[in-house]
């Protein structure tokens, strides 16, 4: 079932499902969607843009797949910018694109993630875990509060996305993992980027 919602393009940031995050946000039709948002249930959608640096970026300038986020908070700055705390929910997929005057809506609709079955979804998730904590204690710099949150959940998808979310891979790879909707290929495809980013680690540090 498609939901109609304020459309917040980002730049430079893709936000996952679970994922709480801090956005500062300048442009007035940004502005006005957070507005519109807060004024109703606080429901916006979270889509990246493809190009960064567009200041009035179009449809074909947004990625289809986002996430559906809530507001958790609205902080209006001195400068005139906006200080927005959102909270990921779920993904979605833009189906039709209106942009108002005053800001961007879309039309969503909820995208079904191919599951993995129990005995998959353990081995994945272990797997996950081991590489998470072999660069945490490489490099020291994860919070030992992540770690113990990571050990605590047991959904795949939930965990894939926690992880991706806590570090500085390129946005076109984040985007693309938010887009695998097959959480074991997901997986596979993280463990990949972290295994990446630890063997640069030990390189440098070599």
């Amino acid at each position: 079932m498609k939901i109609q919602l304020p459309l917040l393009p980002l730049r430079d940031i893709v936000v996952f499902p679970h994922m709480i995050v801090p956005l500062f946000v300048g442009r007035t039709k940004s502005v006005n969607s957070l507005t519109s948002a807060m004024s109703r249930d606080k429901s916006v959608f979270l889509a990246t843009q493809i190009m960064a640096g567009e200041e009035s970026p179009e449809e074909k300038d947004i990625s289809r797949i986002g996430t559906v986020g809530k507001v958790l908070q609205l902080l209006r700055l001195p400068d005139g910018t906006v200080k927005a705390l959102v909270e990921g929910k779920t993904r979605g997929r833009i189906v039709t694109y209106f942009n108002d005057e005053d800001f961007y809506k879309v039309d969503v609709e909820p995208v079904a993630e191919l599951e993995v079955d129990e005995t998959e979804s353990i081995v994945l998730c272990r797997a996950l875990t081991e590489a998470f904590d072999d660069y945490a204690n490489l490099t020291k710099n994860i919070p030992k509060d992540f770690e113990k949150k990571l050990s605590g959940i047991t959904n795949p998808s939930q965990l894939a996305d926690t992880v991706a979310s806590h570090f500085s891979f390129k946005i076109e790879a984040k985007q693309h993992l938010l887009e695998m909707l097959s959480i074991s290929e997901r997986i596979t495809f993280l463990l990949q980027l972290i295994n990446m980013e630890t063997e640069i680690f030990k390189a440098d540090r070599g």
